[in-house]
């Protein structure tokens, strides 16, 4: 199977479109754009205008390293609007085919997504978790012989109106949104070992805006959702408590930040600059205690919605944090603390081609959406680049020009 995969991940906080190409099976990154992130605010759409814009500047430079014009994207999705659950569906066996057919497999999962939903929302995937033929747990049925199939499913439901402004941004410079993915269902392609599935494991993609959870069973996804907190609710802590702006509480973060304030010197120091415009002395441990507490809360959050799904096992693989987030210094401690499980931090594994800018955790969400891609098959071949970013940006202001 060869062709062309193209992933753009709209974050809180940046924008990043990743091109693949699929050789003899294998992934290979031949393209890569990054630009911040605009209008947008815990992985949804609060300005179509700034978030095109971001769009447009990151789709560009994908084009320009790949050398392909893009038409067609697989495309993240966040946000507090992300409800799931799961189902079953049964259907009886045509045993005159020969076994179970494809027929009977579409039909199987279309009975299992025959659920209530509201008219303001829509089915986003629908992954099978297992089959059964004739109460038989089976990994492949089809031409197994029995007569009944009945399919248990995970269903995720999104908001229309988040996603058809998500696809507005892509359509604003060409590119059609063809499949969304949810963020923790992309990284955990990107970040899992074969092993881990088949143990209970959990992924938490801990973004700026959000931290994505899904919550593998027996080698299959059981439970997802979204918690609207990451990284710049730890940003904001710092920036309320030493009273600087924005950008410099992220600054000192990443330079200083720690979630273990026991383990840091009380005399280790550094220097900021509050709004007063005086430069103070700020005791690393202080700020490790802030950072902890936040951080102590996200996964308290995320202990929550293990128990409120019913889940009952022990998570032997424990927990893998990836995202920008998930850098922060000694999150796995705070997360086997309160978890009480084995905790690791992962990026993107088994990368090959452009890869020095993808190895992040950071862009586990990115790299996940090819891997996706790819598993589903959706495979496609788009024409030669023939466009620059005067095409890009033009279609997108003719979009908000008035008739």
């Amino acid at each position: 199977m060869e062709g062309i995969l193209f992933g753009l991940d709209m974050g809180t906080t940046k924008v990043c479109a990743v091109v693949g190409e699929v050789r003899s099976g294998q992934l290979r990154i031949i393209g890569f754009g990054l630009a911040p992130a605009q209008g947008m605010n815990k992985g949804m759409i609060v300005d179509v205008a700034e978030a095109s814009i971001a769009v447009a500047k990151a789709v560009e430079q994908a084009e320009e390293t790949s050398g392909y014009d893009l038409s067609q994207a697989l495309v993240s999705l966040a946000g507090e609007h992300i409800h799931s659950s799961n189902s079953n569906g049964a259907v009886a066996i045509h045993r005159q085919q020969g076994g179970v057919t494809t027929d009977d497999i579409e039909r199987a999962l279309d009975a299992a997504q025959a659920i209530p939903v509201p008219h303001n929302r829509q089915i986003v995937h629908l992954v099978p978790r297992h089959f059964q033929v004739d109460n038989v747990v089976v990994h492949r049925p089809l031409g197994m012989h029995g007569h009944r199939l009945e399919v248990e499913v995970h269903v995720v439901t999104g908001a229309s109106m988040a996603l058809l402004n998500l696809a507005k941004c892509a359509d604003n410079v060409g590119i059609r949104a063809e499949e969304f993915v949810l963020n923790a269902l992309a990284s955990g392609e990107a970040v899992l070992e074969p092993n881990e599935r088949e143990m209970d494991v959990i992924v938490a993609d801990i973004g700026g805006g959000t931290t994505d959870i899904a919550l593998y069973r027996q080698g299959s996804v059981f439970h997802t959702c979204v918690l609207p907190v990451g990284g710049n609710h730890v940003t904001n802590d710092i920036a309320i408590g030493l009273r600087v702006p924005f950008p410099v509480a992220e600054k000192v973060k990443v330079q200083y930040g720690d979630c273990r304030p026991a383990e840091i010197d009380s005399e280790s120091m550094f220097t900021v600059a509050p709004f007063s415009g005086e430069r103070i002395m700020v005791g690393r441990q202080d700020l490790a205690a802030v950072i902890e507490a936040r951080v102590e809360e996200i996964f308290q959050m995320v202990l929550r919605e293990i128990e409120a799904s019913g889940y009952d096992g022990l998570l032997p693989a424990g927990i893998v944090l990836t995202g920008g987030s998930a850098q922060l210094r000694g999150i796995t401690q705070v997360a086997q603390r309160v978890l009480n499980v084995p905790a690791r931090v992962a990026g993107p594994r088994e990368l090959v081609g452009m890869v020095d800018s993808l190895r992040s955790p950071s862009f586990a969400t990115s790299v996940g959406l090819l891997r996706w891609a790819l598993s589903e098959s959706n495979l496609y071949r788009p024409r030669e680049r023939q466009s620059q970013w005067g095409r890009r940006i033009g279609t997108f202001l003719r979009a908000l020009l008035p008739e």
